[in-house]
């Protein structure tokens, strides 16, 4: 087994010691070295250069964020970012991610020590995920993921369609679910966007909190409206909403029009808010007035659920393996026979805009 080089840069040295016993406890990770700021990691890095950064973002001499932009413009490699998270730091990080970083792991200013050991599992699945990335965003690294456990589908939030939604109408619906690379995505798709579109309905795996600051920004940067769903917002032409980390999010249909409904619930393939469950939704209340688009990411959330819209008669799309960051959630909706069209990223918003 090959393993994956770990190289940790954090100025707490609280952080430094618990990440390290947590990361050289798996067989398949190695960590070479740990640095309190990126200066220190660069004179490590010069002698062995790592497969993945685990680095923070508030450090002294250099922040994280010119180091990670320093990185990507110098050597492109998968960058884990391990920060604290509150409001302003939120966008802070989404700067990070805008920058290149593949994962985010968030970390509380207090009780840090046992919560990192609680969320072992999360920064390993992350470092795994992130030693995956596509050679064209970042390093290609050859790990292998672990197996992935029995986990919940859709069924734990809401049944199948029983029948057909609704006969076409004008109302039209874009569902788009994606995961690792997923920002940047977004971000080129939402931006290319006219002011007139269709409404669009978002779940992207992301962080409670982090999802309001992302959708803030884009709405600095896109034509059309972006934000983070609220219960029983309408889903309107000209609008993208995205569902908040940490809450599911389903459309609903009320006489001629659609809303979103936020709720709690288990997670559904290891994540909440789950693609799945949004495709599943959008299966059932819209059908054949919908478009769904599976877009870069880790694992198989949303396979299912495209594959439902296809059954449905909604059109389907998938991102190309050439464009993704992590060609998982697109590879396994194409196993599955759910996807009509598989499209490079710069085609999507013509896929947006498409109508029969």
């Amino acid at each position: 087994m090959k393993q994956i080089k770990v190289l940790l840069v954090d100025d707490s040295a609280v952080v430094r010691q618990v990440v390290l016993a947590l990361l050289q406890r798996e067989p398949d990770i190695q960590v070479i070295g740990a640095a309190s700021d990126p200066l220190f990691a660069m004179d490590k890095m010069a002698k062995e250069w790592p497969d993945v950064i685990v680095l923070d973002v508030e450090m002294p001499r250099m922040d994280g964020i010119t180091f990670l932009r320093k990185i990507m413009a110098e050597r492109p490699t998968p960058v884990v970012i391990c920060s604290s998270l509150t409001e302003k730091g939120a966008a802070t990080t989404l700067q990070a991610l805008a920058a290149g970083a593949v994962e985010i792991i968030t970390k509380p200013k207090v009780g840090l020590k046992g919560f990192l050991q609680d969320s072992s599992a999360e920064l390993v699945a992350a470092v795994r995920a992130a030693a995956q990335a596509n050679v064209r965003h970042l390093l290609r690294n050859t790990a292998a993921a672990p197996p992935v456990p029995a986990k919940l589908q859709a069924d734990a939030i809401l049944p199948a369609a029983s029948g057909h939604a609704m006969a076409q109408t004008t109302e039209r619906i874009v569902a788009m679910g994606t995961s690792t690379g997923g920002t940047q995505a977004l971000e080129a798709v939402l931006t290319a966007l006219p002011r007139v579109s269709p409404g669009i309905v978002i779940v992207q795996h992301m962080p409670e909190k982090f999802t309001a600051s992302f959708a803030e920004r884009l709405n600095g940067l896109a034509q059309i409206e972006v934000r983070e769903a609220r219960n029983n917002d309408r889903v309107i032409p000209g609008l993208a909403l995205i569902a908040p980390g940490g809450r599911h999010m389903l459309l609903k249909r009320s006489g001629a029009y659609y809303h979103v409904e936020v709720i709690d619930g288990p997670l559904v393939n290891r994540h909440r808010p789950s693609v799945d469950v949004l495709f599943r939704s959008v299966a059932k209340f819209a059908g054949s007035n919908a478009t769904g688009i599976i877009m870069t990411g880790m694992g198989d959330d949303g396979a299912r659920g495209l594959k439902e819209l296809h059954e449905a008669g909604a059109r389907t799309y998938a991102q190309d393996e050439a464009s993704c960051v992590v060609f998982g959630m697109p590879k396994e909706a194409i196993k599955l026979g759910g996807v009509d069209q598989v499209i490079a990223l710069g085609d999507i918003p013509r896929a947006v805009m498409h109508w029969r």
